[in-house]
């Protein structure tokens, strides 16, 4: 049986990759989520369930020991839990900014850290991190999210690289937009530092309005079974990629960027965001 430990298992993403990887019978699954109680039913579709919070050792390290005393050690760690703080940089709440670095960067990378001397000990092992779109380009009001986002993406490229030579394997899933609750979140968030007067009101108001637009567009957002599903392949691959995007619309905007520049990437946003 190969361990998968999944963080941020209540909602969105990480809901939906629990039940879909619970239903292999070759995995056992364990949800994970600050509440236990929160994700009680994922029990019902074959998972175990860890209390979790990325933001606090006792709490990591008590949840991967769990799974060693039972297993030996964490064969695939999926790195999930994250949210968006949106906000103009100038105005965004510091406080607010360094509490999602605790979670989307540094919550992500202490557990890794506890999984690894299993793994190492085992010589096997796969660490998958939930990156975003966002890891690979960057939208007004948007900044510090983005910015712990590319962390996650240099610290994937660094932790794929030094951790091979032991039989560990790292892959990257890299979002669009998807129907979670994280739209909700961002736009709530854009204009908490933003008063009605403020300099970049313009901006946080046509931000809120095309962020709200692009969830509402089918062509645009997908379900957050889209991104189970690759998260699946990632997790069960004899190989697997180095990097997954999900969503046609994010492979035009990563690529699309990528070609052509930052001159006309930041062009299109004035166009959409003034």
């Amino acid at each position: 049986m190969t361990t998968v430990l999944i963080t941020g298992t209540s909602s969105g993403i990480g809901r939906a990759t629990v039940r879909r990887l619970a239903r292999r019978p070759e995995l056992t699954v364990y949800a994970t989520a600050r509440r236990v109680e929160s994700i009680a039913d994922l029990a019902d579709s074959g998972a175990r369930l860890l209390p979790l919070d990325v933001t606090d050792e006792a709490s990591m390290r008590a949840a991967v020991a769990a799974v060693e005393a039972e297993h030996g050690q964490v064969d695939v760690l999926v790195n999930n839990a994250g949210y968006g703080e949106y906000g103009p940089i100038e105005e965004a709440p510091l406080d607010r900014v360094r509490a999602q670095f605790e979670t989307n960067v540094f919550g992500l990378s202490r557990l890794t850290q506890l999984v690894l001397p299993g793994m190492r000990r085992a010589g096997r092992g796969r660490i998958v991190n939930v990156s975003s779109m966002g890891g690979r380009l960057v939208f007004p009001g948007g900044g510090y999210y983005h910015a712990s986002k590319y962390a996650v993406e240099a610290i994937s490229d660094a932790l794929r690289q030094e951790v091979r030579p032991f039989g560990i394997e790292v892959a990257i899933v890299e979002p669009g937009l998807i129907r979670t609750g994280f739209g909700a979140v961002a736009a709530d968030s854009l204009g908490r530092g933003a008063g009605p007067a403020g300099p970049y009101q313009p901006m946080v108001s046509a931000v809120d309005a095309a962020m709200a637009k692009s969830y509402g567009n089918p062509l645009l957002a997908a379900e957050p079974d889209a991104v189970a599903r690759v998260i699946e392949r990632a997790v069960t691959a004899r190989r697997p990629r180095t990097r997954y995007l999900v969503t046609a619309a994010a492979r035009v905007m990563v690529h699309g960027r990528r070609l052509f520049g930052a001159r006309l990437f930041d062009a299109v946003n004035r166009l959409q965001f003034r």
